[in-house]
């Protein structure tokens, strides 16, 4: 179901909803509750290739960002995700995670080469 709200809160104070869309509450709470969350979901296949197993080095919160350092190998990957990303994610240093690569491009550099 999909009930067209204006997000606009002047709009949305004088919106009513057609008739065939009107909901009591206790319909609405039966229907979210019925409704699986995330953490109960059983896990969602990606269509991106570039899976990168890795492990938090470091977090850093500021603001609504968080910069998130991960060791891959010898290797460093930093990722700069939503604060409250992080904090659902539940994520630690020293987290072992999958860095998700989805990209239409990935340049290749090789030292030793002139140009």
């Amino acid at each position: 179901m999909y009930l067209n709200m204006p997000s606009n809160p002047i709009l949305a104070r004088h919106y009513s909803a057609p008739p065939e869309v009107s909901l009591h509450s206790e319909e609405i709470e039966r229907l979210l509750k019925a409704a699986p969350t995330p953490a109960s979901a059983e896990p969602v296949a990606l269509s991106a290739r570039n899976r990168l197993r890795a492990q938090i080095a470091q977090i850093k919160m500021d603001g609504l960002m968080a910069e998130v350092r991960l060791r891959i190998g010898d290797q460093e990957l930093i990722s700069v995700i939503t604060r409250s990303s992080a904090q659902r994610l539940g994520l630690k240093v020293g987290d072992e995670v999958f860095a998700v690569v989805k990209a239409t491009e990935v340049m290749i550099g090789k030292q030793g080469l002139e140009l």
